[in-house]
């Protein structure tokens, strides 16, 4: 499977198969999805967007935040952002790509609107209830009979990644990258024209965007796309859709889990298999679903810097073993001590990959580059161990990134946005434990004249969305630190939540 950009990935599809299905809206075939995808970026082109133009969008999941993603990579760069940001948040990544155009549902957004350089130009899209794509601007449109689609080695999408002591980093995803991981994921489930996914997770999000939507794309399939993930609503969808597959973090999983109480339910008839990934799958959580869906629950490895995919347990009959992530799927993950020097099996150390699904380098950033890249291998910033079978077990993250629910937060964010505070002289930012979520965020600060928790919180969430403000602050007279000075965030958290 090979395509000259992400969406010649369409060219897959039978005229007439179901190509994308958003309940309640509207049902493509891939004929028309084509179609659409080819207006949209012929829209887009009339309106001035162009070869090496970042386009922002600000969409819900459902058939805009495809057909846009789509059209935009097909001519310039998408930089699909999370709706759930705050101006502050949207202001700064805007700027960071350097956003020339924001595509916007007509009359919402308004945060998004408001961060957008002076310079920038707003545009509203919206798919009629006559199938018939909506894109609207300040200016009238020109007519262009043809315009020039990016080639294989141009970038397609750039996404942020979180760092731990940094602003978030652009990662840079090129039409090559992404159709090589879409290319893994299809071989790895051996995905075909008779799979329905159900798409839960958010297509701002490399997960959900390559994994759910693209790599059914690129198989030929069906990709069912509800407008929101609902925990209550799962099982109706389900039995109306009856996919192949799908695939979440643990979290969603979980929630769907705690309200079925039996069995292969109705819906279920069809599933092949279930896949997880973006953060750890407990073993016991694993088993329960197994017995509950009835089919094999593979839990998988990736990151945005890997265009997702990096390995994944395999179909049977091949085996699984829970608490691995299974072996590289298209992609070499050695394991390698501080000293670069690659290790032998059952020895823990750092995981690197390398592979044409991995990102060229973060753009405009030589310190972070010089660090992640070595010999032509990424660092993941991930400790983990290989067997003699090639798995991979994951140890902890090297890097201490908050990871609530799939989510990856970066606690410098928050330290910055606490310190922000009049109050406050110092913060640290950390994960916690929590039942659900994988990990929750909690906080420390020191002040340097008065101000409650109460006041302290409502600061963040002004600032920050919701999923990065923390649920605990702890007020304290210092910040704890190791016998050598240093503050570490996994210290902190021990030190105060066992305190």
């Amino acid at each position: 499977m090979t395509g000259s950009n992400v969406a010649a990935l369409l060219e897959h599809g039978a005229h007439d198969h179901a190509a994308l299905i958003v309940p309640d809206r509207i049902s493509l075939t891939y004929a028309q999805l084509r179609d659409l995808t080819d207006d949209a970026a012929r829209t887009l082109a009339s309106h001035g967007v162009g070869k090496g133009d970042r386009v922002a969008m600000v969409f819900p999941n459902g058939p805009e935040a495809i057909l846009l993603f789509l059209a935009a990579s097909m001519i310039a760069t998408a930089c699909p952002l999370n709706s759930a940001y705050k101006e502050d948040e949207f202001r700064f990544y805007l700027e960071d790509v350097g956003a020339r155009f924001l595509l916007a549902p007509p009359g919402e957004a308004d945060a998004a609107r408001r961060a957008m350089p002076a310079n920038g130009t707003v545009l509203e899209a919206i798919l009629e209830s006559d199938g018939r794509l909506d894109i609207q601007g300040p200016s009238m449109a020109k007519h262009l009979d043809s315009w020039e689609p990016s080639a294989t080695g141009e970038i397609a999408l750039v996404l942020h990644t979180s760092g731990t002591t940094s602003r978030p980093k652009r990662v840079p995803l090129r039409h090559e990258n992404l159709t090589a991981s879409v290319a893994n994921v299809i071989a790895t489930y051996e995905l075909g024209p008779e799979d329905v996914s159900l798409c839960i997770m958010p297509l701002f999000h490399v997960h959900g965007l390559v994994a759910s939507a693209l790599a059914t794309f690129g198989s030929g399939g069906t990709v069912v796309v509800p407008d929101r993930f609902s925990p209550l609503g799962f099982w109706p969808l389900m039995q109306a859709a009856r996919p192949t597959w799908f695939t979440a973090s643990p979290t969603p999983h979980q929630l769907v889990l705690a309200r079925l109480q039996e069995n292969r339910p109705a819906g279920a008839e069809r599933l092949r298999f279930v896949r997880s990934c973006s953060s750890a799958l407990a073993p016991a959580q694993m088993a329960l679903m197994e017995e509950r869906f009835g089919v094999p629950v593979l839990e998988a490895y990736g990151m945005t810097e890997a265009s997702h995919q990096m390995s994944s347990n395999p179909l049977p009959p091949a085996p699984r073993f829970a608490g691995s992530v299974g072996p590289g799927t298209g992609v070499e993950i050695a394991i390698f001590g501080e000293d670069g020097a690659a290790l032998s099996h059952g020895t823990a150390g750092e995981v690197v990959i390398r592979g044409p699904n991995v990102m060229h380098g973060y753009e405009n950033n030589p310190e972070a580059n010089a660090g992640a890249f070595f010999n032509g291998w990424f660092r993941t910033g991930d400790l983990g161990t290989l067997d003699d079978s090639g798995y991979l077990r994951l140890i902890s993250r090297i890097k201490e990134l908050i990871n609530r629910g799939g989510e990856k937060i970066a606690p410098r964010e928050i330290d910055e946005v606490l310190e922000g505070h009049p109050a406050v002289k110092e913060a640290v930012a950390f994960g916690v434990p929590h039942p659900t979520w994988g990990e929750e965020v909690a906080a420390a600060v020191v002040l340097k004249a008065p101000a409650t928790e109460r006041e302290l919180l409502a600061h963040c969430r002004a600032r920050l969305a919701d999923f990065k403000v923390p649920k605990r602050l702890h007020i304290v007279e210092s910040i704890p630190r190791t016998a050598t000075g240093k503050v570490q965030r996994r210290f902190v958290a021990e030190q105060l939540t066992h305190a």
